[in-house]
This record gives C-alpha cells, sequence and structure tokens, in this order.
C-alpha cells in the first residue's frame, strides 16, 4: 500500500487556520479502506477522530493555530492497517508571519 496523508490549509487571520488532511492513494487503494483513525494534538477536544468517508478520501476537517504532527492508523478491510505520521504545516499568505 502506497498511501500518505496530504493536507490543505487557509489563513482565517489572527492567526488562526482551516485546514484537512485526507489520505491521497490510488482509487482501488482507498477502496481497500475501511476507516482511518486520525491522531491530532491532545489539546484539542476529542484528538482521535475516526473517518470512514470514502468519497472524501478520508478527509478530516479542522481549524487551529498551530502546527503539530498528526498520526493516522489506516485500517484495510482484509483487518491489516498501517500507520501514518503528517507535519501538518500552516503558512500565512505570501510567506509572510502577521505583524501584531
Amino acid at each position: 500500500m502506497t498511501v500518505r496523508i496530504r493536507q490543505k490549509s487557509e489563513y482565517q487571520g489572527d492567526d488562526w487556520w482551516r485546514w484537512s488532511v485526507w489520505i491521497e492513494g490510488a482509487s482501488r487503494e482507498l477502496d481497500d479502506i475501511e476507516k482511518v483513525v486520525y491522531t491530532l494534538h491532545p489539546t484539542f477536544a476529542n484528538p482521535v477522530r475516526t473517518i470512514n468517508d470514502r468519497a472524501s478520501k478520508f478527509s478530516l476537517r479542522s481549524f487551529g493555530w498551530g502546527e503539530f504532527d498528526i498520526f493516522a492508523q489506516v485500517f484495510q478491510r482484509d483487518g491489516s492497517s498501517q500507520k501514518l505520521q503528517h507535519s501538518l504545516e500552516l503558512f500565512y499568505p505570501n510567506n509572510k508571519r502577521s505583524e501584531k
């Protein structure tokens, strides 16, 4: 299996971002996934979140103010699983940090 975590983020102002992560891979590989359990930074409410929506590529959407490592366990329909890790990166518009 050659799936990986991908991300997108959008700066909202005041040092806050909306972001999403999802599982990227060949369509056949995604079809074989039953669910993905994401583990976020412990400061999040409900930091362990289970996603089973194949149509969204097992997308998780959230918001926050800082970068951190996201861990995911990808559970296959055959009972096997794979662990993935992704460092969430958040960028200011034009790569410029906001001035306060």
